[in-house]
């Protein structure tokens, strides 16, 4: 019997059909979870920061805050503006919130978990990150809102600009491991903790998460929804599970982003000490305190940093990191050759 239905699950197409439905599940169910508590965790960080109490009426210490926001939002009504391109207003945040979904694909969470271990994963993550700025421009453009619409421009260009700095960061990890495959690439880290590549390319590191902040619009540069001159930016004229799904597709994001760091540079599920006990605990759990940590950083940082102008933000994306970005690699390059050090060779 159980023979009969390995043969079903693996050779036949509703059977395959059926399992990739399950992995995605798997996947898409947690991030679910973790989006939602994300943001209760961010709220009692800040209030912690600003020595206060945070949610913590809902539900035990507030922990069913969440689910009470997300239902709020449910049964709110959705409001369309009368002047508003209808069917794109709708279909903005769905691709805001898919793209982020979708990344999840090829993201190992321990050896052999993994929806899609292909040898481009690098190149797959680049090219869907990429694709979250049709949301916004859409939006924007949508919502025929001037305040909007100067949110989805400034949004646009500053994931643009510092784009160029996160290729150069993830060519220099590609460099160094010889594969696109994000399982290869923490492979390439076994070992002790400073063997993972956050001391060797401890620069590129900083400007990564920072550029991740850029990208994710979170403080210190927020400047898209930029309260005192745009309302709320690009969503100024969303409302109920539309706007809902901006708030996941951002919260989605930076998870994405801490994940793509932790692979990239905090070894994945490898243990930071390779013997017992460690190496016990399963790799996932390491791989979700690597995420939490980074997380932690991203909600650090927006309680304690003030807004940066937007010609700061422009600076520091081209006349900064891209110059340092673009040498840290070809020295990286230049390091590997000479040092004889070329991965395969």
């Amino acid at each position: 019997m159980y023979a009969d239905l390995i043969h079903f699950f693996t050779t036949h197409w509703l059977g395959q059909a059926i399992v990739i439905l399950a992995e995605c599940l798997a996947v898409t169910v947690p991030l679910l979870v973790a989006v939602a508590y994300m943001t209760y965790a961010d709220r009692k960080i800040w209030a912690s920061i600003q020595l206060r109490r945070g949610p913590n009426v809902v539900g035990p210490f507030g922990l069913l805050q969440p689910f009470a926001d997300g239902l709020k939002l449910l049964l709110k009504e959705t409001i369309v503006p009368s002047s508003a391109n209808t069917v794109l207003f709708l279909i903005a945040p769905m691709i805001t919130f898919m793209t982020a979904l979708i990344s999840w694909a090829v993201v190992p969470f321990s050896d052999g978990w993994v929806i899609a271990n292909i040898n481009v994963g690098i190149l797959y993550l680049f090219a869907i990150s990429s694709l979250g700025v049709y949301g916004i421009i859409i939006a924007g453009w949508a919502s025929n809102s001037k305040y909007a619409f100067l949110g989805a421009l400034r949004s646009a260009a500053q994931m643009v600009s510092y784009e160029v700095s996160i290729g150069f960061v993830l060519v220099t990890v590609l460099l160094c491991v010889g594969s696109l495959n994000l399982s290869k690439v923490v492979l390439a880290q076994a070992g002790w903790f400073w063997n993972w590549y956050w001391l060797p390319l401890l620069p590129m590191f900083v400007i990564f998460f920072i550029s991740a902040l850029a990208e994710t619009n979170r403080t210190p540069f927020d400047l898209p929804m930029s309260e005192a001159e745009l309302v709320q930016g690009f969503q100024t004229e969303y409302s109920s599970m539309p706007f809902a799904l901006f708030f996941l597709g951002e919260y989605a994001n930076m998870i994405l982003l801490s994940a793509m760091g932790s692979v990239l540079f905090l070894g994945g599920w490898m243990s930071p000490i390779p013997y017992a006990p460690f190496t016990y605990i399963p790799g996932v759990v390491w791989f979700a305190l690597k995420i939490a940590s980074l997380l932690f950083v991203f909600s650090w940082t927006k309680g304690t940093l003030p807004r940066y102008r937007y010609d700061q933000l422009m600076r520091l994306g081209w006349k900064v990191f891209l110059p340092i970005s673009l040498g840290w690699l070809v020295l990286t390059a230049a390091v590997l050759q000479f040092g004889g050090l070329v991965p395969g060779k």
